[in-house]
């Protein structure tokens, strides 16, 4: 690919007069006949250069990526070098904790539901607005995460390994012979050699892993069926449209989409206050747990504000009838990351 964004004509022929020659000869005849003249004018840059993915990938190493009209809803990291094209749908983030929720039966049952779908195949097309954004990405665990990006990495390494030792190897066949395998239908000639060359009962076992992983990250019973998972997810996205309506946003590139919620703090600027050592046990007055998520933000400060609390989220938990610790625990963390509420080592102060 010749990638000559951010270089003006006069910069592309003094700095590389080799390439200007190629595109002058071969690119620039058929742009003068172009009816828009924008492409006239800049015939030398791509038509579409499209500023706003190259901001969002700047920086990363990898991004994910998918491809827009398929059978199959297959992610992978693709490296930064690489110049994608407009039929693939790129996703700005670099965890493979978030290549495995991806790829997961979660989320490809949602986009499969979501998505629209073209040609005599009727095969699905991965909407971004549609398959992506409404998404909710589960509320989980530093462990929980660190399983998920394990088994991811592990995933995208098994089927580029395999395809770099077989050249006539595709994602498309893969999958084909994994959709084989979960229906227990006999394999053909064909599709014996895919299934060795891909070594896909191994692919099969990675994404059954990579399953379990993300539903017990939700918290879901992975035998859920997809429209059982579709209801969950629905009202999940339902609680954070009303999360967000509230402030707390999941970001999930915090450094790029709110790099300022988050300003740098010193261990001592995060140092909370001691609970006093009394000598004797205070009898703790539990207080309804409010049901809506505002309100349940509003008593977390306003125990907070108390002196002398256990500032765990267990103990504030505690200090309501009816709230659970992994609820409790969540909001903190939310609070916190946007910053109205400070954390150290566990505990928290308003």
């Amino acid at each position: 690919v010749l990638d000559l964004f951010g270089l003006s004509e006069e910069d592309l022929r003094d700095r590389y007069p080799e390439v200007y020659q190629w595109v002058l000869e071969r690119v620039k005849p058929v742009r003068d006949a172009n009816p828009r003249a924008n492409r006239r004018l800049n015939w030398w840059l791509f038509g579409e250069p499209n500023k706003k993915l190259r901001s969002q990938l700047r920086g990363l190493p990898r991004f994910i990526a998918t491809i827009e009209t398929s059978k199959h809803a297959v992610f992978q990291f693709l490296d930064q070098g690489i110049c994608p094209d407009h039929k693939l749908v790129c996703i700005a983030l670099d965890d493979a904790y978030h290549l495995g929720v991806l790829s997961s039966r979660v989320h490809v049952t949602f986009a499969l539901a979501t998505g629209s779908h073209l040609g005599v195949g009727n095969d699905p097309v991965y909407v971004k607005t549609k398959c992506f954004d409404p998404f909710p990405f589960p509320a989980c665990t530093p462990d929980q995460q660190d399983r998920i990006r394990q088994v991811a990495e592990r995933l995208d390494a098994h089927r580029k390994r395999q395809q770099d030792l077989h050249a006539d190897l595709t994602m498309t066949g893969m999958y084909n012979v994994l959709e084989a395998l979960r229906e227990g239908r006999p394999l053909t000639p064909k599709e014996k050699v895919i299934h060795e060359k891909g070594l896909v009962a191994i692919l099969r076992e990675l994404h059954d892993d990579l399953d379990r992983a993300v539903f017990a990250a939700y918290g879901w019973d992975a035998s859920l069926s997809d429209e059982q998972i579709l209801e969950r997810l629905v009202a999940l996205n339902a609680e954070r449209t009303a999360e967000e309506a509230q402030g707390l946003v999941r970001w999930l590139r915090p450094s790029f989409q709110n790099p300022s919620s988050n300003p740098a703090a010193t261990q001592s600027d995060m140092a909370l206050p001691e609970v006093p050592a009394t000598g004797r046990k205070t009898k703790v007055v539990k207080h309804p747990w409010p049901t809506s998520t505002r309100e349940q933000i509003q008593a977390l400060r306003a125990a907070l504000a108390q002196p002398g609390i256990d500032r765990t989220a267990d103990g504030l938990a505690k200090r309501f009838q009816g709230a659970r610790v992994a609820q409790v625990a969540l909001l903190l963390e939310a609070m916190a990351a946007l910053g109205q509420v400070r954390e150290f080592e566990g505990r928290y102060a308003a």
